[in-house]
């Protein structure tokens, strides 16, 4: 028999781990998968799906996927409110892309252990 998976917790873990994410930088959703070893970047990518509403806010915009491209931006208000976010904070981004990604990327184990 196959164990239920708490839902709840894991979109939790999820949001916990973009919550560290520092300004300015930015993770993946498979990152974060194997951080958590939920076994698939787009079970990070729903979670992150469903954390309007969260308190504290989850900065979403702060995950992109493994090639540094914006491919969660339509999930946002509106198309380009991903790039504002991440642009406000300094990371420059041309044709959906982070520039410089393997500078701005962040790894949980940075910060978490």
């Amino acid at each position: 028999m196959s164990k239920k998976l708490n839902k709840t917790h894991y979109f939790d873990d999820v949001y916990d781990v973009v919550r560290a994410v520092p300004r300015g930088r930015v993770t993946t959703y498979g990152t974060i998968a194997n951080f958590l070893c939920l076994g698939s970047a787009r079970m990070a990518g729903w979670a992150l799906n469903k954390c309007q509403g969260a308190l504290p806010p989850v900065p979403a915009h702060r995950v992109v996927n493994r090639k540094g491209e914006l491919s969660g931006r339509l999930m946002f208000e509106h198309p380009t409110k991903m790039q504002e976010l991440l642009e406000a904070e300094g990371v420059q981004i041309e044709n959906n892309a982070v520039v410089d990604f393997d500078q701005k990327y962040w790894h949980p184990e940075e910060s978490l252990s």
